[in-house]
């Protein structure tokens, strides 16, 4: 582990714009609270509004100056921004969304990257925007080490593993030749082999596509306890006592899951893996005093 970097994936570049900051910003202000070889690989989500995003539903809209201003927070510290470009049911008639394509526009710097779920989109990227680095989703939903083994064959610049195969040993053998462009979903939530999950993912796109907020998933599986100490409980989960053994095996990149998440769960995570243990309390209070601030001056403007 000596000399290596290892990249974390933080969720939602706009609803935790502030706290993704402050993370970024301590880490470059005291390394030595957090943990060695640490870095933000990118900060991932949407734009509020875009119907090429999935996963989780995000209503809304950003102006132009909004977005430039949000791509220039991250990327002139040196993190890229990571479009979560999964909705499973698009089609080629949304491909020349004028919003969708603003974005890509203002982020099209060589250093921004997107997260892909169907052949239609991706192509549609790489064609487009081909400076883009595209990324595998874990909404694909493949399970079988025979289907990630052919995504990897594609050029992708990363390729998230589905949860399921976390502590699947058999698979993170047949992969391990392949772990520096695999990533790893650390604290994921849902429940193990939800037969529910695509299904899941595709009514979210069709909600983002159509605006339609009141289109809620039935889920059979709902947690309502949305804490992280009770996310360290779930069988997918990745401990810190286990990270080291995957990061000796090679894997470098980790997601750490909280796009729909209430912020004290995304804040709590972000400590557990990021900061030492015996400097979170003090880097809990910096990231306050830090998001204080930031509102303070945000009311001013």
């Amino acid at each position: 582990m000596a000399n290596r970097e290892i990249f974390w994936h933080l969720p939602g570049f706009c609803y935790f714009r502030q706290l993704n900051c402050a993370v970024i910003t301590l880490m470059k202000q005291y390394p030595g609270c957090f943990r060695d070889g640490y870095r933000v690989g990118s900060v991932y989500g949407t734009f509020p509004g875009a119907i090429w995003n999935g996963g989780r539903v995000v209503m809304g809209i950003a102006g132009k100056r909004d977005i430039e201003a949000t791509l220039k927070l991250y990327n002139s510290r040196g993190v890229p921004v990571r479009f979560t470009w999964t909705n499973s049911v698009l089609e080629e008639k949304h491909l020349q969304d004028t919003y969708c394509n603003l974005i890509m526009r203002l982020a099209d710097n060589g250093m921004n990257q997107a997260l892909v779920n169907t052949r239609v989109l991706e192509d549609y990227i790489r064609c487009k925007w081909p400076r883009f680095p595209v990324i595998s989703s874990t909404t694909k939903r493949i399970v079988q080490t025979g289907g990630v083994l052919g995504e990897l064959e594609r050029d992708y610049f990363l390729v998230v593993l589905d949860y399921d195969l976390n502590h699947n040993e058999k698979a993170l053998n047949e992969l391990e030749p392949h772990a520096g462009r695999i990533e790893l979903l650390v604290n994921e939530v849902c429940t193990p082999g939800c037969p529910k999950r695509a299904e899941h993912y595709a009514q979210q796109s069709r909600a983002q596509l159509e605006f339609d907020v009141k289109d809620i998933f039935p889920c059979p599986n709902a947690n309502p306890n949305k804490t992280f100490e009770e996310c360290t409980k779930r069988p997918a989960f990745i401990s810190n006592d286990e990270i080291g053994s995957y990061i000796e095996r090679g894997f470098v990149n980790f997601k750490i899951a909280g796009r729909g998440m209430p912020m004290q769960y995304v804040l709590d995570a972000y400590l557990y893996f990021l900061v030492k243990e015996e400097k979170q309390k003090f880097v809990r209070e910096q990231i306050s005093r830090f998001v204080g601030d930031a509102a303070k001056k945000a009311k001013h403007v």
